[in-house]
């Protein structure tokens, strides 16, 4: 029996949160909403999810404290969903560990579309390798829990993080063009958004850095994409 897709929705509106929920009974799934940031992290405690539809305007808690607290767990996919919609904010989220975002008002076929898309993605990302471990230079990923050792120490990526990184360890010396990675990452067709695979992969970078100062691991290939870097 196939497993029973659970998803949270963080939505302090009341309408806006059972739109939300009803989008995602019918696309076959299981909501559970919350109206609260603080509500939403009991949830977070007592169960294991999907994925995650986050507001940011929330009361008590906000919404960014809530991402850097659902990043900080486990490598979920969270989908921002707000009425901020400058740039720079999107931006911010991004980097803090969302995997997407939709500003209100939103299309229903869009926000059900990008739900099958992320949860299609990341349970490839699940099922990516035979292997129950990826090995490269200092890092270790046990493809079963998910858990990535850099020089030793744990540390906790984003679904895409993780999707890009196990994808690259996947064929260490292959060069993956953006298409490439947006194609199997994001599991869409790529039109060029370059600021998307460059937010993540800064993150990416950026926390493998942090592990190990003194070691580079992914390069950039100009004018083509990004490999490991031998």
């Amino acid at each position: 029996m196939e497993k029973e897709i659970k998803i949270l929705v963080v939505e302090d509106d009341n309408d806006i949160n059972q739109l939300l929920c009803d989008i995602i009974r019918n696309s076959g799934y299981l909501p559970q909403p919350a109206f609260s940031g603080t509500e939403a992290m009991i949830y977070l405690e007592q169960r294991e999810w999907d994925m995650v539809l986050l507001d940011l305007m929330l009361p008590g808690m906000s919404g960014e404290e809530l991402l850097a607290k659902i990043t900080e767990q486990c490598p979920v996919p969270v989908m921002i969903i707000s009425a901020k919609s400058e740039q720079q904010t999107k931006i911010e989220a991004l980097r803090s560990g969302a995997d997407d975002y939709i500003t209100k008002p939103f299309d229903i076929e869009e926000v059900s579309a990008r739900i099958d898309s992320h949860l299609r993605r990341y349970r490839q990302t699940r099922q990516y390798s035979q292997s129950t471990e990826l090995r490269y230079k200092d890092i270790r990923i046990d493809t079963d829990s998910q858990i990535v050792q850099v020089n030793g120490m744990a540390l906790f990526f984003t679904a895409r993080e993780y999707a890009i990184l196990t994808l690259l360890m996947s064929s260490p010396k292959k060069v993956f063009t953006k298409s490439n990675l947006f194609q199997s990452v994001w599991n869409e067709e790529y039109y060029g958004d370059d600021n998307t695979i460059s937010v993540h992969m800064s993150n990416l970078r950026s926390k493998l850095s942090k592990a190990n100062p003194n070691e580079d691991y992914i390069e950039t290939v100009w004018g083509v994409g990004y490999k490991l870097k031998a």
